[in-house]
């Protein structure tokens, strides 16, 4: 089953998130058993020439290549799209209009606004109609819901055909509340209680990124309904298990 049916049918999902500039960490976390990774331009040093060998990494692996764009931008998530991304997670979708400027961007006429040209994901030229109907059948577009207006607009948001699912902007999502990363704000908490009872009434997947690689807090997601969950980041488990080690070495000698 591809990835765009598992996240329609509500069926979990794990995959996570590359910042390091490098195909060969994209490759390495391809092997650790992800489903899905995403290539995130936003924040990150990420070049296009970069995404680009990630995406063939990624792909090759049998893992499903996603990229986090830098902003809600026809162009952005064009280019991205011909580089041979699966599907875009798209920041700060607040409102319908930000939803459907996202799809369209993904879309060709007449459903969408994307420009016609032909790249690696076209087949450079030589698999075009292939590619037009894989394009209505399994590319994703993620809405990344991420401040305090996409809650207030979430039914609106849910509601435009083409949104495959949204995903939790936890830290942005606090800080449009006035606490950058206080999860435990009664405001924060009241917004993402929203989030998980609108998405239930609706009957629409919800996804999390699990910043800190954490198992229970992934359990704790799957537990509340959670299907599409990105878990940690590259140079988190890099600097983690660096951290880990030194300290178990530590430890057991005195340095």
């Amino acid at each position: 089953m591809v990835l765009k049916q598992k996240i329609a049918s509500g069926k979990l999902t794990i995959g996570s998130w590359l910042q390091i500039s490098h195909p060969s960490i994209a490759e390495v976390m391809c092997q650790a058993g992800f489903e899905w990774l995403t290539i995130d331009m936003e924040h990150s040093a990420i070049t296009l020439d970069s995404a680009l060998e990630m995406i063939r990494v990624v792909e090759l692996s049998g893992v499903t290549p996603l990229v986090r764009v830098g902003e809600n931008n026809l162009t952005v998530i064009k280019r991205v799209m011909d580089l041979g991304a699966y599907g875009v997670i798209v920041p700060m979708v607040n409102t319908r209009a930000d939803a459907e400027a996202a799809v369209e961007a993904v879309r060709y006429p007449p459903r969408g606004m994307r420009g016609v040209g032909l790249f690696r994901a076209q087949g450079y030229g030589f698999s075009f109609e292939r590619y037009k109907k894989w394009l209505e059948e399994e590319s994703i577009v993620i809405a990344q819901i991420e401040h305090i207006t996409a809650i207030e607009n979430l039914e609106h948001i849910l509601n435009v055909k083409g949104i495959d699912g949204t995903i939790i902007g936890p830290y942005d999502l606090s800080g449009s509340l006035g606490s950058p990363g206080d999860f435990a704000k009664k405001e924060v908490k009241d917004a993402l209680n929203r989030y998980e009872q609108v998405s239930r009434e609706m009957k629409k997947p919800m996804g999390y990124h699990v910043v800190q690689p954490e198992p229970k807090d992934v359990i704790s997601c799957i537990q509340k309904g959670y299907t599409f969950i990105a878990v940690g980041l590259d140079f988190l488990y890099l600097g983690g298990k660096c951290r880990e080690t030194i300290e178990s070495i530590r430890k057991g000698v005195e340095i």
